[in-house]
């Protein structure tokens, strides 16, 4: 395994690489989540390149970018384990030069829920993603469905800018309780770690609801808040059931879905999302 830290390097790295060749980009501090999209990579590639950069343009004033959590070394001992290639750490520096003005926008879709509530993030995320396209230039990379929002960006970006890489969503991977795996779950105290548990059992409400006859989103949302309420200190952000492409509000669940919700837990946020499909 070879790690480089400059994009020349990195370019040279992968330039005799054998093709199709898998990226799976990362802000590091790796969990069974990322691994999964490692594993999937290293079995449908012949070359692998994991990236970890913690990207300054996608967090926002007061977020904690300078808190999120990093263990280079424990990543790099992993991605050789999971026979990774390549593993490109860049700094801002170099990724974002002196002088750097060239941004990225996802119209519409960058605009709501995460968006929203996150002002600026998709429009960083959209742009260090398409610098890693150009830079490695993947045949296929790999994104978690837990992060949904994002991946609908990237599929959309890569599409809208003949990127020439197929965009490939990978199932959430959960703690036994049903928590989505982030990095971020490190933050949690044990009493927020029981409650964070919620989303996901909100998310399996719906479901049931589904099941039982309840096309209407409303009510499904409606169901998916009593139970976020029911655990107490949870301050929910927003919860949605959104057209599983466009990500706009749908009324009635007739065809597949996706049920979106985001809140606060202990002072952490945290994001989950489910597929919402009518029994035939």
């Amino acid at each position: 395994m070879r790690m480089v830290e400059t994009i020349e390097s990195v370019r040279r790295a992968v330039q005799s690489a054998s093709k199709p060749l898998g990226l799976v980009p990362t802000m590091g501090y790796l969990h069974e989540g990322h691994l999964s999209l490692i594993r999937t990579a290293r079995a449908e590639c012949d070359a692998v390149v994991v990236s970890i950069f913690v990207n300054p343009t996608q967090f926002g004033p007061g977020e904690d970018f300078e808190r999120y959590p990093r263990d280079l070394n424990r990543d790099l001992s992993l991605c050789e384990r999971e026979g990774v290639d390549v593993v490109f750490t860049p700094n801002a520096r170099e990724m974002y030069p002196q002088g750097f003005r060239t941004y990225v926008d996802v119209t519409e879709l960058q605009d709501r829920w995460e968006g929203a509530s996150r002002p600026g993030h998709f429009r960083g995320v959209a742009t260090v993603v398409t610098k890693l396209f150009r830079i490695v230039q993947p045949q296929r990379a790999y994104f978690g469905e837990k992060d949904y929002q994002q991946l609908k960006l990237v599929q959309r970006m890569a599409a809208d800018l003949v990127l020439d890489v197929e965009v490939i969503g990978c199932p959430i991977i959960r703690e036994p309780d049903g928590l989505a795996m982030s990095s971020r779950n490190v933050y949690l105290d044990d009493e927020s770690r029981r409650r964070a548990a919620a989303l996901f059992a909100a998310l399996a409400d719906a479901q049931r609801d589904l099941a039982c006859g309840v096309r209407s989103a409303a009510r499904l949302c409606t169901d998916m808040r009593a139970a976020l309420d029911r655990v107490g200190g949870i301050a929910i952000d927003y919860v949605a059931v959104v057209d599983p492409e466009s990500l706009e509000p749908v009324d009635v669940v007739a065809n597949e879905a996706r049920a979106l919700i985001a809140a606060w837990v202990g002072g952490v946020r945290l994001i989950d999302n489910a597929p919402l499909v009518p029994p035939a």
